[in-house]
C-alpha cells in the first residue's frame, strides 16, 4: 500500500472530471484523477460520440435521397459494416491512450482503479491487480462519476439480460429486431439509428414520446419514426419478460406482447455512487449528491459533485460547464479568496436552472433551450408564443426538396426577452447556440432586430419571429 497527498482529488476521468482537473491545475493546484475504466468516460466511448456516429450515416443517406441530382447517384443502401467501422474509429477502438497522454501533458496525475472514501478528504483506490493506493486531499475532492442506466424492477427483465445504452452504442452485430423500453432521448435516438440499419424496431412508451419537449417536436419525431418503419406503442408498460431460444418476449399492460431478438432498456439514469463508500462520510450510498451553484455538496466545505452525479442536468455539455465553475471555485477557495474572485466574476452554475440547451439527434433533429410553453405557463410567466413553419424559410429549400420543420419562441412579455426556443427540422442543431446566447444574455426583442440573419439560411427564422411579434419601438 502506498499513500500520496494532493491539493485536489477528482474521482472520474470522463469529460467532466478532466475539465475539473484541468482548471485546478491551471489554478496552481496539484491534482490527481482516479478512473476505474477508460479515461474520457461515458461520452467518449459509450454515449455522445458513438451514438452520433451510428446515427450520421443513415441520416446523410436520407438527406441525399431528398435532393434532386444527388438521389440519382445513390445505387445502394447503407453499408452497416462501414457504419460500425466509422464508429470504432471515432471511439479509438475503446483505447484511451490519447486521453492519457493529454492528462500527462496537462500535468494531471492518473491513478487507475476503483475509488472509495475512507474518511473526510481520504480516498482509497484499488487497482485491478489488487494494488491499493491511499490518496489524501489537502483542499477538495470532486466526485464526477456520472450515472448509469436504470433497470426497472420488472419480473424477468434482468434474467433476459437486456441491453443498456452502452450495449446499443458499442454493438458489433446488429439484431434483426429490437424492442426499446423508454421514449426519452436515448430511446428515440437509438430507435432512429437501428431503424436506419433495417432493424425491426418497437418503441414502448409509458406516456408520450419525448415528454420534456414541446409536443409539436415530439409529434414530428414520432411521425418520422413511423415513416422509418418503427412501431410506436404509446401509453403501455412492460409488465413481465422472458426469453425463448431465439427471442425475448415482453408482456404489456394492455394485454399485448412484443417479441424481439434484443431488448434495450432506456427508461432513465441512476447515480454512480453506490460503491463509493459514501457512508463513511455521512451520505447514503447510491444517492444523488445535492449541491449549491458552486457545485459544493450541501453540508460540506470540501466535497464537490459535478455532472450527472448531482442530478442538475444530465448532459455532457452542462457537466463540462459545471466542471469549469467547480475547478475555478476550488482553486480560489483554497487560496482563501471569495468566490467573487473567480475569473470572469462569480462563475457559478446558474445556467443549470432555466437555460439548458439540448439537441435530440433524431430525424428530424430537435434543438431546444430554456422553457417550453407549458413550463413557462406553469411558472406563472406572462408569455407570447411565436410559431413558424421552417419550410417557409428560403434557406430550407436549399437543404431538401421536401423540408419539414417548425420553430417556436417563447417571449416573456413583462421583460421583452426570449425565455425559450425550440427548433425541429434538418440541420437545426446549429441554430441552437444563437438562441442560447439571446436567452442567457437577455437580449431585448428590440435589439434582436439589429442582429441580421444571413440569406438564404435557416437563421432567417429569427426575422420571421420578429415580424410576427411586431415592429420595434422607435429609436
Amino acid at each position: 500500500m502506498s499513500e500520496r497527498e494532493y491539493d485536489v482529488i477528482v474521482i472520474g476521468a470522463g469529460a467532466v472530471g478532466e475539465n475539473i482537473a484541468e482548471r485546478t491545475v491551471q489554478g496552481g493546484m496539484s491534482t490527481v484523477i482516479v478512473e476505474a475504466e477508460l479515461v474520457g468516460g461515458e461520452c467518449s466511448y459509450w454515449a455522445c460520440m458513438p451514438s452520433k456516429a451510428l446515427l450520421r450515416s443513415a441520416s446523410a443517406l436520407r438527406a441525399a435521397q431528398d435532393v434532386d441530382g444527388a438521389k440519382q447517384a445513390i445505387r445502394g443502401g447503407l453499408d452497416i459494416t462501414g457504419v460500425l467501422r466509422r464508429r470504432d474509429r471515432i471511439t479509438h477502438d475503446w483505447d484511451d491512450a490519447s486521453q492519457v497522454r493529454w492528462l500527462k501533458k496537462t500535468g494531471i496525475d492518473l491513478v487507475r482503479g476503483h475509488a472509495e472514501f475512507t474518511g473526510v478528504k481520504r480516498v482509497r483506490v484499488t487497482a485491478e491487480d489488487g494494488t491499493v493506493t491511499d490518496l489524501i486531499a489537502r483542499h477538495a475532492v470532486a466526485v464526477a462519476t456520472g450515472s448509469v442506466a436504470l433497470l426497472p424492477d420488472i419480473p424477468g427483465l434482468r434474467e433476459i439480460e437486456p441491453w443498456t445504452s452502452r450495449d446499443a452504442t458499442s454493438a458489433q452485430t446488429i439484431p434483426a429486431s429490437l424492442a426499446i423500453l423508454g421514449g426519452g432521448v436515448v430511446g428515440a435516438e437509438m430507435a432512429t439509428a437501428y431503424a436506419g440499419f433495417g432493424t425491426k424496431v418497437t418503441l414502448i412508451v409509458r406516456s408520450r414520446l419525448l415528454p420534456k419537449l414541446e409536443p409539436f417536436a415530439a409529434e414530428l419525431v414520432e411521425a418520422s419514426l413511423r415513416g422509418l418503419g418503427v412501431t410506436v406503442r404509446a401509453g403501455v408498460a412492460v409488465t413481465a419478460a422472458h426469453r425463448t431460444d431465439r427471442n425475448a418476449v415482453l408482456a404489456l399492460s394492455d394485454g399485448g406482447r412484443v417479441v424481439a431478438e434484443q431488448v434495450l432498456v432506456a427508461v432513465g439514469r441512476t447515480p454512480r455512487t453506490g460503491d463509493l463508500g459514501l457512508g463513511s462520510i455521512g451520505f447514503s450510498p447510491g444517492a444523488w449528491l445535492a449541491v449549491d451553484d458552486t457545485l459544493l455538496v450541501k453540508g460540506t466545505d470540501w466535497l464537490y459533485a459535478v455532472g450527472d452525479v448531482n442530478h442538475r442536468a444530465l448532459l455532457t455539455h452542462q457537466g463540462k460547464y459545471q466542471a469549469r465553475a467547480a475547478g475555478d471555485v476550488i482553486a480560489v477557495r483554497a487560496k482563501g479568496g471569495p468566490v467573487d474572485d473567480v475569473p470572469w466574476g462569480a462563475h457559478v452554475a446558474t445556467a443549470d436552472h432555466d437555460h439548458i440547451p439540448q439537441v435530440t439527434f433524431t430525424d428530424p433533429e430537435i434543438a431546444s433551450v430554456g422553457l417550453t410553453e407549458a413550463a413557462a405557463r406553469a411558472a406563472g410567466r406572462r408569455i407570447r408564443v411565436l410559431d413558424y413553419d421552417l419550410s417557409w424559410v428560403a434557406g430550407a429549400s436549399t437543404y431538401a426538396d421536401s423540408y419539414e420543420g417548425r420553430a417556436r419562441a417563447i417571449v416573456d412579455e413583462d421583460r421583452g426577452v426570449l425565455i425559450g426556443a425550440t427548433f425541429a427540422g434538418a440541420n437545426v442543431a446549429e441554430l441552437l447556440h444563437s438562441a442560447t446566447v439571446a436567452i442567457v444574455g437577455e437580449v431585448p426583442i428590440d435589439r434582436l432586430w439589429h442582429a441580421v440573419p444571413s440569406y438564404p439560411t435557416l437563421s432567417e427564422v429569427w426575422l420571421r419571429w420578429l415580424e410576427e411579434y411586431g415592429r420595434p419601438a422607435p429609436l
